[in-house]
């Protein structure tokens, strides 16, 4: 770039100066305007004078060059500075010592060619064309150092000040497809409810039963760990979750291939085989394995085979978001950067939440044009693209990490087996929950998060009462989504510096009265008052989304702050475990209930009563809010990380990275 400047400035101002002798163009090495001083490209940049006694450069503003008439323009591939004028001399007559210097051609560099314009005042003509051809090329300069400053820009506010290399762009992909997988979720409902004829209760079971991969993710953190596939902790397992994934959903997508046999010619309705499959989780072994057995031509429905698959899916969503969580603490560590460790975080967090904004609506829109299973069909790709991101997380072998510990003089790495290492974590583990001071806040969440919902009925109801549509759910989803970014900012803006403890028992206050809003909806009083039944669904989504973003943040720092140094991922994943168990128990709890009322597609006599119970029995909870005292008395600003709980942890390093 430097060449080409000092080129196209060669050849305007030699036709310009051929009319007045005034005007010099020279070339001169760079050792003749710029010192040895191993600082001077620093000092330059921070826009200050080089300190050394024999050197004359001084850095100025680009946009001095407009204003000067005459003067001296040093270029490089570093930086284009100006030539302090007392150092060079009169810049009226020049340097004639340094205009004819003999080492010029043997002492310029090719890659860092230098180029200084003399030029008279006062040359007229000559002298505004050469002020022309200067403004030319600094306005180039001035482009370039744009789209740096451009480039600049967008790590900062885009990447959050991290640099986007292709491993942190595979991570905020792998992330982004976890969001997007949402994408199958109306599909999901509608192929349980409008495929497989299944009611209200008997989906709302389904629902909690396809949910208990997410109740396990500390095992999946200790076998990635402890149990390397084929030589890799995080790639390798990142793959086969993608496969497996993408097949499960291609398998949803193209219904068995018509190997399995139709539920209904089987002799057994679909809601029997529902209520059935989730009974005892026996059942549930024994209904998965014997559609896995359906290639081999046994009695399996098509059912059987769909409850199945989603497990499935499901299990392979949970483990890559455990091993991408891993990834994301190892890279953490690693990094001395302290911005890594919350940026990274909130790229993460932030791409799930994009790609969970672009599939809500288009859940819905694409149900509108194409049945549930070529949905199914479109979403298998986003499973494959993780494992083909996967490629590009670097990661060493084993073999090789173990190798490189040798030669470094590390023991502990190669005589440390896996299980030891997982001993070690369990035991550190129920030496944490087994103290008051964890186990107490730790049941008040299950019991919080457990509370039944009425949620698979109300589904029903909307859509076989109320006429709503799947592209209208889409748009109910996406306000969903959005009001919950809203939510986000709201605590962070306003809610931090509450205690948590306080914001639990307001939220679970408020949310009783605004949960018994939906009797207006389910009795048809929103219409006597003048309200469209869309417009109240959508208003109460965004209200109790903002709600339940302000309650369901700090359990998240309440889960976090309950962690002592020495076990807090392992703990941070097995707290976060519990809390979808309890979701998962609030669930079925809701699904008995809609069943033990009557409650069917076309009978919602008692819907009224179940929102009464379900919204009343959040309230239950508070009854135990005292064991929040050490721990949830303060905010999160606060100091309260879990250092003041004491351990009686073994003496070995407990350390795990495969689980949030």
């Amino acid at each position: 770039m430097a060449r080409r400047r000092a080129a196209l400035c060669v050849a305007a101002l030699s036709a310009s100066s051929s009319s007045s002798s005034r005007g010099v163009v020279a070339f001169a090495p760079p050792s003749k305007r710029r010192c040895s001083s191993s600082d001077h490209s620093r000092i330059l940049r921070s826009s200050t004078s080089c300190t050394t006694r024999t050197c004359s450069v001084r850095y100025q503003p680009k946009r001095q060059y407009r204003r000067a008439s005459i003067g001296h323009l040093y270029a490089s591939t570093e930086e284009d500075i100006v030539a302090n004028s007392q150092g060079l001399g009169d810049v009226n007559g020049g340097n004639d010592n340094e205009k004819s210097d003999p080492q010029t051609s043997s002492d310029t560099d090719s890659s860092d060619a230098s180029l200084i314009i003399l030029a008279g005042d006062g040359i007229g003509g000559s002298s505004q064309q050469a002020d022309e051809v200067l403004s030319s090329v600094i306005d180039t300069d001035i482009d370039i150092d744009t789209n740096i400053s451009a480039s600049t820009s967008l790590k900062e506010k885009i990447f959050l000040g991290i640099e986007p290399t292709p491993e942190i762009l595979a991570i905020m992909c792998i992330y982004f497809v976890e969001g997007a997988l949402g994408l199958a979720r109306l599909a999901q409902t509608f192929l349980l409810k409008d495929t497989l004829h299944l009611g209200p209760a008997e989906m709302s079971a389904l629902s909690g039963l396809f949910t208990l991969p997410w109740t396990v993710k500390p095992l999946y953190g200790f076998l990635s760990d402890g149990f390397p596939l084929f030589g890799y902790r995080r790639r390798s397992y990142l793959i086969a979750a993608g496969l497996i994934g993408a097949f499960s959903y291609t398998a949803l997508g193209a219904d068995f291939w018509n190997m399995l046999e139709p539920y209904a010619s089987a002799g057994t309705s679909g809601a029997s085989v529902a209520v059935d499959a989730v009974q005892t989780g026996a059942e549930v072994a024994v209904e998965t394995s014997a559609a896995a057995m359906g290639w081999l031509g046994g009695r399996v429905t098509d059912l059987q085979g769909t409850i199945a698959a989603l497990i499935l899916s499901s299990a392979c969503i949970a483990f890559s978001d455990v091993v991408a969580d891993g990834i994301v603490v190892q890279k953490t560590r690693e990094s001395d950067d302290p911005r890594v460790a919350g940026g990274l975080q909130s790229l993460c967090w932030g791409s799930a939440a994009v790609g969970g904004l672009l599939s809500a609506y288009f859940s819905g829109s694409l149900l509108e044009t194409m049945g549930p299973r070529e949905v199914f069909q479109i979403t298998a790709v986003l499973p494959l693209l993780v494992a083909t991101i996967a490629l590009f997380v670097d990661e060493k072998p084993v073999w090789e990490q173990k190798k490189l510990a040798s030669a470094n003089g590390d023991s502990s790495a190669t005589e440390e087996s896996a299980v030891d290492g997982i001993k070690d974590q369990i035991t550190a583990l129920w030496s944490a929950i087994k103290q008051p001071a964890i186990w107490r806040p730790a049941l008040f969440l299950f019991l919080w998060q457990s509370t039944p919902t009425g949620e698979g009925a109300m589904l029903y109801f909307m859509t076989n009462d109320l006429g709503f549509g799947p592209e209208f759910l889409g748009r109910a989803r996406l306000v969903s989504a959005a009001s919950a970014l809203i939510g986000v900012w709201g605590y962070q803006k306003f809610l931090r510096s509450v205690p948590i403890k306080d914001i639990l028992y307001w939220t679970t206050i408020a949310s009783a009265p605004l949960g018994l809003l939906q009797l207006l909806l389910i009795t048809h009083a929103n219409r006597a008052i003048g309200i469209p039944d869309g417009a109240f669904v959508l208003g109460d989504d965004v209200v109790l989304s903002i709600l339940g973003e302000f309650a369901f943040l700090p359990t998240l720092v309440l889960a976090a702050r309950l962690c002592p140094p020495g076990v807090e991922a392992v703990l941070f994943a097995t707290l976060m475990s519990i809390f979808n168990g309890a979701s998962t128990v609030g669930t079925e709890v809701g699904a008995a209930l809609t069943k033990y009322l009557g409650i069917t597609e076309s009978n919602f006599d008692n819907l009224a009563l179940l929102n009464v119970i379900c919204s009343l029995s959040c309230l239950y909870p508070l009854l135990f809010i005292g064991w929040l005292d050490d721990v949830g008395g303060k905010s999160e600003e606060e100091q309260g990380d879990g250092s003041d709980i004491v351990l009686d942890v073994p003496t070995g390093s407990v350390e795990t990275k495969g689980e949030r």
